[in-house]
């Protein structure tokens, strides 16, 4: 059966699912494969769960005309969400960057969701699956699409690109994540850039941040749209205030968000900046702003027994950890204390990557410094401030988080799941 075909199909069905878990009544069962499992061997049960059809790769498993076969089950999702994105005709806007990719996402959904019906990456669903079944999402009602792009290695930004077609692309920073797929912050430069060379090579729009020199260098002789605080651009945004909530400028608005940190700042405008090119009425911007909570683990103030703490456990890398600890460090709070877990995905840089950042928290007055992660272990110092756990588990036993008291950052990367932090602090 070819894509066409397949894609009617699609369209009388109520969507995509790729977990028997998850399945509900006329939806189409996709059979992927992963390390441990074969999606496959759930196919037949997918059907008898409602599903109106399996698409299979497997001929063994094939039971009955309700089984669709092909060479490719992974590529016939990545082909049809392609089609279904050619056959919509609409916007697509992609984001990817090293760091603020989901918040900034998620902020100029709320934007543009002012004027327009938008559909948006749920969640982080940002990889060569995640993105298919983004457009899979999209029905003849959404009139502008958000594609979150996530990559840790090159050329993946290039073949998300090659599967969503956008019209608009938008980098939020380059910084250090993934480093060791990418080979260094060049290659994570060359990685994150191939969104522009799709752009470029279409003719489509890049939204740009003029004041990131790396960027702007990137996007020279390209179809550009700036923000900027200073520097010559399509839209001036400026920084109100960050205490510790971030506060902006925009035409005569003074727009008041909930999001901490000043790092969130170049969110913040790049969703303005996106949503003046689309125009947005600003009042419906700062509405929209002013409206959105962060949520998730990501950046979020939580007050417990008079307690304040800056949850930001979903993800960390040496550039994010190095801005989250800037920002802790200027709150007025006192006393201050930290909870940092390693990151992950950074190679042979490892060891000097997590050593810099213990460093740069001892020239802080935060006491004490919980360090906790087999890298974060290996750090060289001296200074009594630092308590050093090779796990979670044995953070936990250790009993040395009791009877705390000051402000708390508690910050790590995904697997370290650091949130848990909340439930053993009085």
């Amino acid at each position: 059966m070819d894509i066409a075909s397949i894609h009617q199909l699609f369209l009388k069905s109520k969507g995509i699912c790729t977990d028997t878990r998850k399945i509900e009544e006329d939806t189409i069962f996709v059979a992927l494969k992963g390390a441990n499992f074969d999606g496959n061997t759930y196919a037949k049960q997918a059907i008898e769960q409602g599903a109106l059809y399996s698409i299979i790769d497997d001929e063994k498993f094939r039971f009955s005309n309700k089984q669709i076969l092909v060479d490719d089950a992974l590529k016939t999702l990545q082909d049809l969400a392609t089609y279904h994105r050619e056959y919509l005709d609409i916007p697509i806007i992609a984001l990817t960057g090293s760091n603020g990719k989901t918040t900034t996402k998620e902020l100029i959904n709320c934007v543009l969701s002012a004027k327009f019906i938008t559909t948006a990456t749920s969640g982080n669903l940002n990889n060569h699956i995640g993105v298919p079944l983004t457009l899979l999402s999209m029905t003849k009602d959404t009139e502008v699409g958000i594609v979150e792009m996530g990559a840790n290695h090159l050329n993946e930004i290039d073949f998300l690109c090659s599967i969503a077609k956008p019209d608009y692309g938008y980098i939020t920073n380059i910084g250090k994540a993934h480093l060791e797929g990418f080979g260094g912050i060049e290659g994570v430069l060359k990685g994150k850039t191939e969104l522009y060379r799709h752009l470029e090579r279409n003719k489509k729009l890049v939204f740009l941040n003029s004041e990131d020199t790396k960027l702007s260098k990137a996007s020279q002789r390209m179809n550009t749209y700036s923000f900027s605080q200073t520097n010559e651009s399509d839209v001036t945004i400026s920084l109100h205030a960050v205490d510790p909530m971030v506060s902006v400028d925009y035409k005569d608005l003074l727009i008041k968000s909930n999001l901490i940190g000043s790092y969130n700042f170049t969110n913040i405008a790049s969703a303005i900046a996106i949503g003046s090119y689309f125009e947005v009425d600003p009042i419906q911007m700062k509405d929209a702003i002013e409206s959105y909570i962060p949520s998730n683990n990501r950046s979020q103030i939580i007050t417990k027994n008079n307690t304040t703490i800056i949850l930001d456990a979903y993800n960390a890398n040496p550039s994010s950890m190095s801005a989250a600890i800037d920002n802790f460090n200027q709150l007025d709070h006192q006393p201050k204390l930290v909870f940092l877990g390693d990151m992950f995905e950074l190679g042979k840089t490892a060891g000097e990557e997590h050593q810099k950042i213990a460093d740069k928290a001892l020239e802080t007055s935060f006491d004490p410094i919980f360090l906790i992660g087999e890298n974060f272990y290996k750090v060289a110092t001296e200074d009594s401030r630092i308590k050093k756990y090779r796990s979670f588990k044995e953070l936990k036993e250790s009993e040395a988080f009791k009877q705390l008291k000051g402000a708390i950052l508690i910050k790590g990367s995904r697997g370290m799941k650091l949130e848990r932090v909340l439930d053993i602090i009085d």
